[in-house]
């Protein structure tokens, strides 16, 4: 296959990108074809080639998908790349973030999750409550808006988008006559020169309050006086016109400096029956009634009673642990950026809330999470990462707490899934995962979950001699065959050691566990005194002393796990029936 060549291609999947999939006859290799779509037989040109797959373009539709779109919903210009679900239904758009999602978990080890269909407002365009727009000189000397090309900072100017909040589109071109009539020179990313960047626009769904800014390269704006009146009486709605000073020569839009020339430098909206107050900076969800469905569902799998410890970690302004706030005995949010914390503290006394506190503090430290729960365990966690996930640290503290449930928020199937194998491997069970479509059009999806913590009993006999080690203290790592049976075992699972001559029991909980390969690599590794060796015979152990328990065979075919335990108190039979629920003795 070479470039330039062009072929006849059976589209038989669709990506998060929008880029049909289909494989080349005799060849094998994977083609990804931007604006095919799943079902659709094209002839299209390959422009790029590797050893494992091609990129082609789409030249000629010779059989058209049953999925795909009659009519194109927006009018930009195809390069804009930002709806790269146009082309095709609504309903095959959900059908494939439903199988983005599932291929993540499958892809992470875990199949058995159950993926439910995508939820959605049914609202599809005109959600978005905040736009940014480059400007740019056309060749014939226009001043227009509009959106970066896919992958590239070229302008593609556009009047209208279809996801974009429909008060945008005349505010944009009201802004770009009255930039062009009264000279105002244009930024060029190359040279650095040039004063008008960006229009930015932010609008309060529920209130109908408009935020108009202008991104410049300067520190002051001519004709502010005049421009500040035409938007005011053109656009009663805007309640706020402002300056955002950026002279930094970069691709970042905003700069850290705002100049307010007319009104206020907020405005407010309303979300889950609360109000909330949007700086220009404010983290905010641009789909409004997308964010109270998906916060609603967190709300479902928080299952809040009223007498619950409720913690919001990665909180940002507090939206989602607010709109939960009312059905707890007390909010702590924790988030690690100022800003953000103050302006979750302005929105809980805005509205009035008094069982909530904000702290400003590393969301995967142990004592942060204590503090702000005043030295009590919660009992409800909801976590919103960014894109790149949790950490493996904070998932082993919360963990570490037995946090009964929690709720995870996320905006990227696949870290999502990555840390749902890190809390199962603590001992949590991974509910329904629930896509929500906040962001119609686009390849984004997000995804709420509930993670209930799992406590385990497994059954375990014992000489005489171990067993009163363990019972002492002086044992505290059993070594085991890491075969089926103790593959189930978890950190925070309980385990109860019985004596096989006095039938005397144990309780005990898992606090750690080390995996090994062979014996060999664990005594390398582990301080023997605590896996039952005496001071006396430590120094003479070997790994071959453990083979008249497990042959080498078994151990290269299952490995070791030490497992690590607490401190162990003496149960009764009856304490024994109490704790075993989900699994049956392990011998």
């Amino acid at each position: 296959m070479n470039k330039n060549e062009s072929i006849t291609l059976a589209v038989t999947d669709l990506n998060n990108l929008g880029c049909g999939v289909g494989r080349i006859e005799g060849d094998g290799r994977v083609v990804f074809v931007r604006g095919a779509v799943t079902g659709d037989v094209i002839r299209a040109k390959i422009i790029k080639v590797t050893k494992s797959f091609c990129v082609a373009k789409l030249q000629e539709i010779l059989t058209p998908s049953p999925y795909r779109a009659q009519t194109d919903p927006c009018q930009a210009p195809l390069a804009c790349g930002g709806c790269v679900y146009r082309h095709v239904t609504y309903e095959h758009e959900l059908d494939r973030k439903r199988e983005y999602v599932a291929h993540a978990f499958r892809k992470a080890g875990l199949s058995e999750v159950t993926v439910l269909p995508v939820k959605t407002t049914g609202r599809v365009g005109g959600y978005r409550n905040k736009g940014q727009y480059p400007v740019t000189k056309t060749k014939d000397g226009k001043i227009r808006a509009g959106f970066f090309a896919s992958k590239s900072h070229d302008v593609i100017p556009a009047d209208t988008c279809a996801i974009q909040h429909p008060t945008f589109a005349p505010i944009v071109a009201l802004i770009c006559d009255f930039a062009e009539k009264h000279g105002w020179s244009v930024y060029d990313e190359t040279s650095g020169v040039g004063l008008l960047r960006h229009i930015y626009l932010r609008v309060g769904e529920k209130t109908g309050q408009i935020m108009v800014c202008l991104v410049i390269n300067g520190e002051t704006l001519p004709c502010s006086d005049e421009f500040s009146y035409t938007i005011r009486v053109a656009l009663p709605s805007v309640v706020g016109i402002l300056l955002n000073i950026n002279r930094e020569n970069t691709n970042v839009v905003l700069g850290k400096k705002y100049i307010t020339l007319w009104g206020n430098d907020f405005i407010e909206d309303e979300l889950c029956g609360l109000s909330f107050r949007i700086s220009p900076d404010s983290f905010y969800q641009v789909n409004r009634d997308g964010a109270e469905l998906l916060y609603g569902l967190a709300a479902d799998r928080a299952a809040l009673t009223g007498e619950e410890i409720l913690m919001d970690l990665y909180c940002g302004t507090g939206t989602i642990g607010l709109s939960m706030a009312s059905r707890a005995k007390k909010l702590c949010g924790v988030e690690i950026v100022p800003a953000a914390v103050d302006c979750a503290r302005e929105n809980v006394a805005r509205n009035g809330i008094t069982n909530a506190e904000f702290f400003c503090a590393d969301a995967g430290n142990r004592e942060n999470i204590l503090r702000a729960a005043g030295g009590t365990r919660p009992d409800v966690v909801v976590i919103d990462p960014p894109r790149k996930g949790s950490t493996r640290e904070l998932v082993a503290c919360l963990a570490g707490l037995e946090i009964p449930r929690i709720v995870y928020v996320s905006c990227d199937p696949d870290t999502l899934a990555r840390d749902c194998v890190w809390f199962a491997e603590e001992g949590y069970e991974i509910g329904e995962v629930q896509p929500v479509d906040l962001f119609p059009r686009t390849g984004h999806v997000e995804c709420v979950a509930l993670l209930s913590r799992q406590i385990n009993v497994h059954k375990m006999k014992l000489n005489s001699t171990p067993f009163e080690m363990i019972k002492s203290g002086e044992k505290t790592i059993e070594l085991r065959l890491y075969d089926e049976k103790r593959q189930r075992i978890k950190v925070g699972d309980k385990i109860v050691f019985t004596d096989n001559t006095t039938g005397e029991t144990l309780n005990t909980t898992v606090t750690k566990l080390h995996k090994f390969n062979t014996f060999n690599e664990l005594y390398k590794s582990l301080p023997l005194l605590k896996c039952g060796y005496t001071t006396e015979n430590v120094d003479k152990a070997t790994p071959a002393d453990m083979e008249q328990y497990y042959s080498v065979e078994e151990q290269n075919k299952y490995g070791i796990v030490g497992i690590e335990l607490c401190r162990p108190k003496q149960v009764t039979d009856e304490s024994v029936v109490c704790l075993t629920r989900n699994i049956g003795g392990i011998q």
